[in-house]
């Protein structure tokens, strides 16, 4: 059981930043791409059919908030999740949704 006196104000205010961060498809879409392996700006704008910039941009805020991490290879930079959580954060999310009432009413028509 979790206790709210067991966090600070800064420690919850972090959680809700973390959460603004997943609040947008185009972030959800890259963090699901870069679940299977790790891609440069041009593949994943490839692979999402969006602008390169477009897609720079967003790397850019899930870096800042640790999700997505860099490898320069030369002059090539890939993009992979930052760690294991990640991917549980969107397992979990996922299954919550496909668990709620759209993922039942989806379900009830297969």
């Amino acid at each position: 059981m979790w206790d709210l006196e067991e966090y600070s104000i800064e420690t919850l205010y972090e959680l809700s930043e973390l959460f603004k961060v997943f609040g947008d498809t185009t972030r959800i879409r890259i963090l699901t791409a870069l679940r299977g392996e790790p891609l440069c700006v041009f593949h994943l704008a490839q692979k999402l059919e969006m602008g390169q910039s477009a897609i720079s941009h967003q790397l850019r805020l899930l870096r800042n908030a640790g999700l997505v991490r860099a490898r320069r290879a030369g002059k090539n930079v890939s993009y992979a999740l930052d760690d294991d959580h990640v991917a549980q954060i969107i397992d979990i999310g996922l299954a919550h949704v496909l668990h709620g009432p759209a993922g039942k009413e989806a379900q009830a028509h297969e």
